[in-house]
């Protein structure tokens, strides 16, 4: 099979972890005979400089050609006091909505390896495999009317958390699909105390549940006592299905879980196109010196064959040579090795060499 991917490595240590995660493409591409056609483009504040905008039509154009792409992490403290179009988070937010993914695919798993590298007791942790689908494409990150307006003596800011039916029903129906290949649990979470977004998102999964998913159990949770339940009884969760800014926060804690938020990777979907990249951010504090930990990169890269080409045999091929890696203990000093800390290109190499 040909395999037509843009690669967006980014800021900060996104570079440097994307890198492994391609080497690791390839390896999988030369085990299982496959050809790569990888192309490269820029997203993120190396956009900015190089081109004035966050996202390049370029880029777009390259994204919209390609049947996936692979990102690394964006953004970058000088930018932070910037207008929100000439952040690098835009970049992302607009590439998102080019690509038309909307459900976001969030895999928290606790590795035995990794039992010791959480903060959390290892009784808790033990056995924890979720996976968080987050709505992608609305809520408060895509909503109008937003805005700052100055105003002496009276300053104000304003976002808009809104969503249709249609949007909360096809994220519905992929968490659904996915649990019935699991555990066939679903918790939707939500604030539907307080807000009418939450209650219409109740009323929705609820019916989609009962009318198409009878074989799926389902319980809804308000969002802060979900986040307390992750770190207190994680096992209780199979797919979590959220919206937005929710499902943003949540998926960070799943870091505390996983040992590290270096461990999780992600996939974006929409009905053609597949976006992949680890939950992590940009750390400029480690950037450029080969101390960040590409496992969630390189998740992504498992997932990126798995969704996108369907390619399930090479997905777990990845995913068995990340725990023969984990098991020798070659890894970065975030997951708080024995010995001495493995570095970014090593780690990379020892995937590539487990495959």
């Amino acid at each position: 099979m040909n395999l037509k991917i843009l690669i967006l490595p980014g800021d900060g240590i996104g570079p440097e972890v994307t890198s492994a995660a391609v080497d690791v493409l390839r390896a999988v591409a030369k085990k299982f005979g496959h050809s790569l056609e990888l192309s490269e483009g820029l997203l993120g504040g190396i956009a900015i400089h190089k081109t004035g905008g966050p996202l390049p039509q370029d880029t777009v154009d390259k994204a919209l050609a390609a049947d996936a792409t692979l990102m690394g992490a964006v953004g970058l403290p000088e930018f932070d006091n910037s207008t929100p179009e000439k952040r690098p988070e835009k970049g992302l937010l607009g590439l998102r909505a080019a690509l038309k993914v909307y459900a976001n695919l969030r895999p928290v798993v606790t590795y035995p390896q990794l039992i010791d590298s959480s903060p959390l007791k290892n009784h808790i942790v033990e056995g924890t495999d979720m996976l968080i689908v987050r709505e992608l494409s609305s809520g408060l990150y895509y909503g109008q009317p937003r805005g700052i307006i100055l105003e002496k003596d009276n300053d104000r800011a304003f976002n808009t958390m809104s969503y249709t039916r249609p949007e909360i029903e096809r994220v519905t129906h992929t968490a659904f699909k996915l649990a019935r290949n699991r555990r066939k649990r679903v918790t939707s979470v939500d604030k539907s105390n307080v807000l009418e977004v939450s209650q219409l998102w109740r009323k929705v999964v609820t019916e989609i549940a009962t009318q198409h998913f009878p074989d799926v159990s389902l319980d809804h949770m308000f969002v802060d006592n979900a986040a307390m339940q992750m770190v207190l009884n994680p096992r209780h969760f199979d797919v979590m299905l959220t919206e937005n800014t929710f499902g943003d926060i949540l998926s960070d804690i799943g870091g505390i879980l996983a040992g590290s938020i270096g461990m999780l990777p992600s996939a974006s979907l929409g009905d053609n196109k597949g976006l992949y990249e680890p939950v992590h951010g940009s750390a400029p504090d480690i950037a450029g010196q080969n101390k960040a930990n590409p496992f969630g990169a390189i998740g992504s890269v498992a997932a990126l064959l798995e969704y996108s080409y369907s390619l399930v045999k090479e997905a777990n091929a990845v995913t068995a040579a990340m725990g023969k890696v984990l098991a020798s203990g070659n890894v970065t000093a975030d997951l708080k090795p024995k010995g001495k800390p493995a570095t970014t290109v090593e780690v990379g190499r020892a995937v590539c060499e487990a495959l």
